[in-house]
């Protein structure tokens, strides 16, 4: 009786200092990272945005550093080819300056306003083709073009030259540039799971 409670009690105080398998993590950026400067190798620097509990203590306490590092780094093409960034949770930093290694897999992340997400199969976050931006950009060029020939010249004729000529330039813009990149801003969060359980000792 008395071996199986102290079984009871050591397997409790085990599943009450580890990371739970399938446990989702919000972590909070530091320090900004964008495809447009990001290099491979590079460090990200995070915060836990909420503590980590199991069997109702807290584990990880709300604040506690997180490293991760850029592990691919591609910037979005003039004419196609999307931002790509990859990133890997290296470390956990508990207060008490206890360092763990683990390797949680990214879920989702802050979109930023954009089409960036998490490639679920790949697991790095990848920007949107942005093709509706840029037909918004011809069509208003366009018709910026249009306005303007038509008010010069009070002419269907003149407007139907402007639009044209306003095409062409939304046009020359939209190859010119380059897509949208993929941003992670100071204070933007990224959500995290843990695919196996880590102990916390």
């Amino acid at each position: 009786m008395r071996l199986a409670v102290l079984a009871l009690c050591a397997s409790t105080l085990s599943a009450a200092n580890e990371i739970p398998q399938g446990s989702h993590v919000l972590l909070r950026l530091v320090n900004s990272i964008s495809t447009r400067t990001a290099r491979e190798g590079d460090y990200v620097y995070m915060r836990t945005a909420s503590p980590i509990a199991a069997n109702g203590q807290i584990v990880v306490p709300e604040g506690s550093y997180v490293q991760g590092v850029v592990t691919r780094s591609l910037r979005s093409g003039r004419v196609k080819g999307k931002a790509d960034l990859g990133i890997r949770i290296d470390t956990l930093t508990l207060p008490g300056g206890q360092v763990i290694k683990l390797s949680p897999h990214l879920n989702s992340v802050d979109s930023e306003g954009t089409q960036q997400k998490v490639d679920p199969q790949e697991g790095d976050i990848k920007q949107g083709s942005g093709k509706g931006v840029d037909g918004e950009r011809v069509a208003t060029t366009g018709g910026e073009g249009a306005a303007i020939g038509g008010l010069a010249t009070r002419t269907w004729t003149g407007a139907g030259i402007g639009a044209g000529a306003g095409g062409a330039v939304g046009l020359a813009w939209v190859l010119l540039s380059r897509g949208r990149e993929v941003e992670l801003r100071q204070g933007s969060t990224v959500d995290v799971v843990f695919e196996r359980s880590v102990l916390v000792e």
